[in-house]
């Protein structure tokens, strides 16, 4: 209800004449005592006067009271949005709001990064999957209607054993791998505690050479390593001796992760060893060593994955070579691909994929732990 309307009903009620004892009392003494008009006029005139006066002055008192309840409310609505302005800016309002997008992104961030990280799992299993159920199906060729074989068998991993040379191949490999990878983890370790600890004149520049050749591919080299192998190994150039050569000759251009470790080893044991009457080579296998668990892990893996999973070389050292014993897995395998035989050995190929990947999964499951703390330990210093 509004203003204006509430005043007007007040003055309806104060108009409206109101009978009271003492008002008949005054009519029944006017009746005894009659008054003059004059008398009368005046009399009339003093209680108009006196009515509209009391009018006013009820008017009045109620246009100030609302005026007063007017400004205490708004006053007050003032009061809470300062309030409310002052606890959203806040301090800990506005760090509350902070922490809480954060909490958002981050959440965010981590659900998209699952999502993706899981679509790409899938994406990688799938042909993983494929090969392995491939090598129990029993039907002959390349080519299979369904995703799932209609009839599983083992026959294809006694064929691999018994009616080819991937038992020779397979030997051949881990023979190449397991020597190359004991040459490359030496040279590798020395050649980082090398570069950490001992400062002479040419250091800088024979790492940054290093480094910078290592970025190049190491297959741009093959020709030049092919005739340098016919001219220093005349009669073993296409030899196991020569992968073994090829793939140890140039491990010491990987230092930069193992010095990174090692500069993060305390400078301090050396020092107190050398006191001891220690060696650099007894402080090196003795003291330091052992507390290069990781990083010995880390180099040992990756120097032992490289020839066993490397085709480039092995097919250009090795091309040509009449006796097929002599292949590794890979050059064997992939013979297997060619057009000619493929439709015979396609699931012996899976067959001998599956038996090939075997021991770098277990290595890389069983070592995990380390090859983590080798990356990131050599990732702290350059």
């Amino acid at each position: 209800m509004r203003k204006k309307d509430i005043i007007l009903e007040d003055q309806k009620e104060l108009e409206t004449p109101v009978l009271h004892e003492n008002d008949v009392e005054n009519d029944v003494l006017d009746e005894q005592n009659p008054v003059s008009v004059e008398e009368a006029e005046n009399i009339v005139t003093e209680t108009e006067g006196e009515a509209v006066s009391e009018l006013d002055m009820t008017l009045l008192t109620d246009w100030e009271k609302f005026d007063a309840m007017e400004q205490a409310l708004e006053e007050e609505r003032k009061r809470q949005r300062q309030d409310r302005r002052a606890r959203r800016n806040s301090p800990a309002s506005v760090k509350k709001k902070k922490h809480a997008g954060m909490k958002f992104r981050r959440i965010f961030g981590n659900t998209v990064g699952q999502i993706v990280l899981t679509v790409l799992s899938i994406l990688w299993v799938i042909p993983l999957f494929y090969l392995f159920i491939q090598s129990f199906r029993k039907e002959p060729g390349a080519w299979s209607p369904t995703f799932f074989p209609q009839e599983w068998t083992l026959d294809n991993y006694k064929r691999l054993f018994l009616e080819t040379e991937f038992p020779r191949w397979y030997g051949n490999t881990l023979l190449i791998a397991v020597c190359s990878c004991v040459i490359t983890t030496l040279f590798v370790l020395a050649v980082a505690y090398a570069f950490s600890r001992i400062k002479f004149k040419a250091r800088k520049p024979i790492m940054n050479v290093m480094l910078i050749l290592g970025m190049f591919p190491g297959f741009m080299s093959m020709t030049a390593v092919y005739f340098l192998l016919k001219i220093l190994l005349p009669g073993y150039y296409q030899s196991h001796l020569s992968l073994i050569i090829v793939y140890s000759a140039g491990a010491a251009m990987s230092y930069y992760v193992a010095k990174g470790f090692f500069d993060t080893v305390p400078k301090s044991l050396d020092e107190a060893a050398r006191i001891d009457g220690a060696s650099r080579c007894r402080t090196f296998f003795q003291v330091i060593l052992p507390l290069s668990k990781p990083i010995i892990i880390y180099t040992i893996l990756i120097s032992f994955v490289a020839p066993w999973c490397d085709y480039i070389f092995v097919s250009y050292i090795m091309a040509g070579v009449p006796d097929i014993g002599m292949y590794t897995v890979s050059l064997g395998m992939y013979k297997w691909l060619e057009r000619e035989m493929i439709q015979q050995y396609f699931t012996i190929f899976c067959a001998a994929a599956v038996i090939v990947a075997t021991p770098i999964t277990a290595l890389f499951m069983f070592l995990q732990k380390y090859y983590v703390q080798g990356v990131t330990g050599g990732a702290v210093k350059g």
